[in-house]
């Protein structure tokens, strides 16, 4: 009897085990992935608030949104490794060779730019030395290699490697970032941590792809000059998507009176979690909106599912107002309450219009993608023109919805022939 009793646990254990390892190697795995490194990254910033106190973590969160704006390369690194790899699979040997090689030269002239640029963003920011400046240009060149390898992976669709990628890009962040400032509590020893906690993932990634792959086929196309030319023409293409989403909360802080901007910048927290919620869509399905055969399918999907957790978001925005309160910032910005439901609007559009762009990018509709350049100056213009927080948060969530509407509609005439 008690064979058969230890054959039916071996048999379960083993069933558990496999049902484990598909969903580490499918898109759930992916979101499982995101999800932890998004809340590794917002435990460090709340770590980094409560030690350093907002003097010093004004200068750290400053330093943060420069790096988003650095991290723009790194977008366009992996989408132009993604897109190659998927539409062209029997190149992949040539593709990940010269991928390669762009993203190491990239990373060192953008840590030479940044290290060059490291005076003035000392005094822009007005930080306490230039050391936290200096660690930025540091911490630029592991960031954008980053670009290289997490696209070659989404290309490859090995959701597996590319998920312990997303892990390892945010909890050494947020214990060796925590550590230094509990030992330390400066902008430099923050910055310190981050720059060092870029290079962990870096050395996954060169061990994930450190076996050479099958000699295949080389193409012209895929030469270094025109990947190069893709990489700069996505990572444009994701700036302006970039200034389009935060371009309203500068506005704000120029038009709007300090309490009113500080209640539109409180919203704004719940925009963009909504925002980066179905991040892993856009992960997952990026490869499938690169080949011609699957690029419609691919696109009507993700948008389903988008926007399905979008208005989960809205609704729970309204109905539970109060406990979304208490992320947004508590009882100081009681007065934004009754329209987080419209901040999640917001987020919900931006998200959709992130998979628009990701699906232009897929299928080279460069042109399409300047659409988004004139959206951010209709939110500069209008915005400049509205002296209240209603009449900001509607003009920017109408500008974005015309945008999404322009943008779909281009989008599913280009991909009206599957051919």
């Amino acid at each position: 009897m008690l064979p058969r009793v230890r054959a039916g646990e071996d048999q379960l254990v083993a069933g558990q085990t496999g049902r484990w390892r598909a969903l580490a190697h499918s898109g759930a795995g992916i979101a499982v992935a995101i999800m932890v490194m998004n809340l590794a990254t917002y435990a460090f910033q709340m770590v980094a608030a409560r030690i350093l106190g907002p003097a010093q973590y004004g200068g750290v969160a400053s330093l943060m949104a420069l790096m988003l704006v650095v991290a723009v390369a790194q977008l366009g690194l992996q989408a132009t490794a993604a897109r190659r790899i998927s539409a062209t699979p029997d190149h992949v040997a040539q593709i990940e060779r010269v991928i390669l090689r762009v993203t190491y030269r990239a990373s060192f002239a953008l840590g030479l730019i940044m290290l060059l640029l490291a005076p003035l963003v000392w005094k822009l920011l007005r930080l306490d030395s230039i050391a936290p400046a200096l660690l930025v240009a540091v911490a630029t060149v592991p960031l954008t290699i980053l670009g290289g390898q997490t696209g070659i992976l989404q290309g490859e669709r090995r959701w597996l490697a590319l998920g312990a990628m997303y892990v390892a890009m945010g909890v050494p962040r947020l214990v060796l970032g925590g550590l230094f400032i509990a030992v330390r509590p400066t902008e430099g020893a923050a910055m310190a941590g981050v720059a060092l906690a870029l290079f962990l993932p870096v050395v996954l990634g060169h061990f994930l792809l450190r076996h050479p792959r099958v000699p295949g086929e080389d193409s012209e196309l895929n030469h270094l000059r025109p990947t190069l030319r893709e990489a700069v023409t996505n990572s444009t293409a994701l700036l302006a998507f970039f200034v389009l989403s935060n371009a309203d909360i500068v506005i704000a802080r120029n038009t709007l009176d300090s309490h009113d901007a500080g209640l539109y910048a409180g919203g704004l927290i719940l925009t963009k979690a909504v925002l980066f919620l179905p991040q892993f869509v856009v992960v997952v399905a990026f490869p499938s909106m690169s080949t011609v055969e699957e690029r419609k399918k691919a696109l009507l999907r993700s948008l389903a599912l988008v926007s399905v957790l979008g208005a989960c978001a809205v609704l729970g925005a309204w109905v539970l107002s109060d406990v979304a309160m208490i992320f947004v910032g508590g009882v100081d910005y009681s007065d934004v309450q009754s329209r987080l439901w419209l901040f999640a609007i917001l987020g919900t559009l931006l998200s959709m219009l992130q998979l628009l762009v990701y699906s232009v990018l897929a299928r080279q509709g460069t042109r399409s993608a300047y659409l988004v350049w004139v959206a951010v100056v209709a939110v500069v213009i209008g915005g400049l023109l509205q002296d209240s927080l209603d009449g900001l948060l509607m003009t920017v969530i109408i500008i974005d919805a015309v945008l999404f509407v322009t943008l779909l509609t281009l989008s599913l005439w280009r991909l009206r022939d599957p051919v």
